[in-house]
């Protein structure tokens, strides 16, 4: 989900590697539910592990604080935003992460000086 509101907000300003240190199979059907009802299709997103090659292209580092075992790369900066994992929770649930990681993202890219495209 976050990098579905990285992509739609940060208007392709912003290149984004989505990945965890143990993907499901699948993206959760109802996480891709919940970003559909706002506009942003995650349905052709695939779950990815972390690769050295990941890690060396990137700036910045975001954990999710789901559970997965956070890389640590030298010379990058790492954020952990602790959002609740919605895996297996109801649209209710999963709504409120969606909302939650939107409100992060938002904060992000004021950070790094990027306007919203939304």
């Amino acid at each position: 989900m976050a990098a579905g509101w990285l992509h739609h907000l940060g208007g392709g300003s912003v290149r984004v590697h989505s990945a965890g240190s143990e993907p499901a199979e699948s993206v959760y059907p109802v996480a891709v539910e919940a970003m559909g009802e706002v506009g942003i299709d995650i349905s052709g997103a695939e779950p990815n592990r972390w690769t050295e090659e990941m890690l060396a292209d990137v700036d910045l580092i975001v954990s999710m604080g789901c559970g997965d075992i956070c890389p640590i790369y030298p010379g990058k900066r790492c954020l952990d935003w602790p959002i609740s994992d919605p895996a297996g929770q109801g649209l209710s649930m999963v709504r409120g992460v969606r909302d939650e990681i939107r409100v992060r993202v938002v904060g992000l890219l004021a950070e790094m000086g990027i306007g919203l495209a939304d």
